[in-house]
């Protein structure tokens, strides 16, 4: 360790010290302070001479207890590789690369990869811990291949069950427990054939998934059935939704405002988009609201936040500035559109769609006052008429798209 290294943070595995570097030895043995869960500390504990901390819940009100420490020799253990979905990446963010060094062992998926010999650069790993079990379902595809870690023993059971609730009983789920060490254990059962009663509650699950002939599968692309989603005629439809996401343009990373969000499809689409793009959803009717949460979960991204409230006024209650926002209903309302300009970021973009006359002469106005482009979009969908069948027109759009200079 340097003198500018004061942290070091150590992946540990099942294997305890036998599988630690001489390095990561040293360190420990030299620490003023070693830091990390109970288990972590137990399989450390034939090397550490010094004071230790157990993590406290939450786990960041240890943070500080670290930061004191300033200057001292001080290791923090985490299982694998502390920057896999571990604190390694908590602590970055508040210590300087030159203050730390990190020192991973093989992590769980690693070795899960290993034991099946699955491409683990093929295969999506998706994290249960803390977060919904709804995760999964954009993953859901016949012949995918998927690593899920699991928060404890309930997880496995929690996940056969929604596989086969949505049609994916069939598929073949491997329960892989407390690997690399003298507990390792890898049990194969079918998902609907449920999991057994003594799973450790260290462990990982694999995967293979396999559709049966009511599987509930989501597409990847934009413009989703209308049928996937709850509402009560409040929502952007599958072919104008897919024009209005496009405009939109999401980016890893960005942040959509929706504004009158409804049943949320638009906001569902974006997030669906890609794992790290964010969503706030505006809504003033709580039963919408509450039916806008439910789509997100029921398609796969849970992650969506939806604010009571209504435009203008509720924009003032502490939201992030937006990478892009649409507006799907309350445009004609005065002040809502201006809010919605001066809130973005520069080359952030507004998405507007009209279908009233009042609302087209909004978008008219703004236009003139800040350019960008007015497209109109008409569809025309075949519907029985007698017993033969013609295109009857859905109600024309309007869709306005300003970029912010």
């Amino acid at each position: 360790m340097t003198q500018s290294h004061w942290l070091s943070i150590l992946g540990i595995g099942e294997d305890g010290v036998a599988g630690l570097s001489a390095r990561a030895r040293t360190l420990i043995t030299g620490a003023a302070l070693v830091v990390g869960g109970a288990r972590h500390l137990k399989l450390a504990a034939p090397l550490i001479t010094a004071e230790t901390l157990v993590w406290p819940h939450p786990m960041s009100d240890a943070v500080p207890l670290i930061l004191a420490r300033r200057g001292e020799p001080v290791v923090v253990l985490a299982s694998g590789d502390p920057f896999f979905h571990g604190v390694g990446s908590m602590l970055a963010r508040v210590v300087a690369p030159g203050e730390f060094i990190g020192v991973p062992v093989a992590s769980c998926v690693s070795l899960a990869a290993a034991r099946l010999g699955w491409a683990l650069h093929e295969t999506p790993v998706i994290s249960c811990c803390g977060a919904p079990l709804a995760r999964v379902v954009a993953h859901l595809h016949h012949g995918a291949r998927l690593l899920v870690l699991s928060a404890d023993a309930t997880t496995p059971p929690a996940m056969a069950a929604l596989l086969t609730a949505r049609g994916f009983g069939g598929s073949v789920v491997h329960l892989l427990e407390a690997l690399g060490g003298p507990r390792e254990r890898h049990r194969v059962a079918r998902a609907d054939a449920g999991m057994p009663p003594d799973i450790d509650p260290l462990n990982l699950i694999a995967i293979e998934i396999v559709a049966g002939p009511e599987a509930m599968i989501v597409p990847l692309g934009a413009g989703l059935s209308d049928r996937l989603f709850a509402h009560d005629g409040q929502i952007t439809k599958s072919e104008v939704r897919a024009a209005t996401v496009a405009a939109l343009a999401p980016v890893p990373g960005a942040l959509l405002w929706d504004i009158g969000c409804g049943s949320g499809s638009v906001s569902i689409e974006w997030l669906r988009a890609d794992p790290t793009t964010r969503a706030i959803g505006l809504e003033r009717d709580a039963t919408r609201a509450d039916r806008a949460r439910d789509n997100a979960i029921a398609l796969g991204v849970p992650r969506f936040e939806i604010r009571l409230g209504a435009a203008p006024d509720a924009l003032d209650a502490g939201f992030p500035a937006p990478d892009a926002v649409f507006i799907g209903g309350g445009a004609q309302t005065p002040g809502v559109i201006e809010a919605a300009w001066s809130a973005l970021r520069p080359g952030g973009r507004l998405v507007v769609n009209a279908v009233t006359i009042e609302t087209e002469a909004v978008l008219f106005a703004s236009h003139h006052a800040h350019g960008g482009r007015l497209t109109r979009l008409s569809i025309d969908r075949l519907d029985p008429v007698g017993r033969l069948h013609g295109f009857r027109p859905a109600m024309t759009v309007t869709q306005w798209r300003g970029v912010k200079p």
